[in-house]
């Protein structure tokens, strides 16, 4: 599938569970399926704009794109069962993360370590994120809608916590390995990945 038709099918989505602004739709986007699927507000206008002119979305109110609601049109709904019975291609994994620690004696324990613990840290404000996600929604009328948009919110939270439970066992291995060197003749290297932060 086409990048342009996998932001139809993240914009016609939202839409056919409300109608929604340019606004809202983005922030949609951004909080909801962000945990899963990202979109650039760059891509999302032009995408409306472009199933507006095919009579997939109708424009309602304002003429300002931002300010305007728009629905799905029973053309636009046709389009978007179409575009989800499309079978998912798979991505090829690229996680700098896992090749930094596949080739983690270069860095040393310590590097390896300030790694783990930023990932964990990074899934525990993922996972309160979420559980909050999920809180919100079940408060919320989605209609029929609501029980897939659960199943999503809790696939993310069950991706948060193995990570998690990832980082604990990698630290104890970790320090495993630290105190097997301590006790050797040498001591590992050291070495330390900057943070986030202070890459940033």
């Amino acid at each position: 599938m086409a990048r342009s038709d996998q932001t139809q099918t993240a914009v016609l989505g939202a839409l056919s569970i409300r109608p929604m602004t340019g606004y809202a739709l983005r922030e949609g986007i951004r909080s909801t399926l962000g945990n899963f699927w990202s979109e650039s507000f760059g891509q999302i206008y032009p995408a409306l704009a472009e199933l507006e002119r095919a009579a997939m979305v109708e424009r309602r109110g304002a003429k300002d794109t931002r300010s305007s609601t728009f629905a799905i049109t029973q053309a636009g709904s046709a389009r978007l069962r179409e575009l989800l019975s499309d079978p998912p291609q798979p991505s090829k994994p690229r996680n700098a993360l896992m090749l930094r620690l596949f080739f983690g004696r270069q860095l040393g324990v310590d590097a390896c370590r300030d790694l783990v613990l930023q990932a964990r840290a990074r899934a525990e404000v993922q996972l309160t994120e979420l559980t909050s996600a999920r809180a919100e929604l079940e408060g919320q009328s989605l209609g029929e809608d609501s029980p897939f948009v659960l199943i999503t919110v809790l696939a993310g939270e069950h991706g948060a916590r193995a990570t998690i439970a990832w980082a604990d066992e990698a630290l104890n291995e970790l320090s495993a390995l630290e105190e097997a060197a301590l006790e050797g003749d040498g001591t590992p290297p050291r070495a330390h990945i900057p943070s986030t932060m202070e890459q940033s």
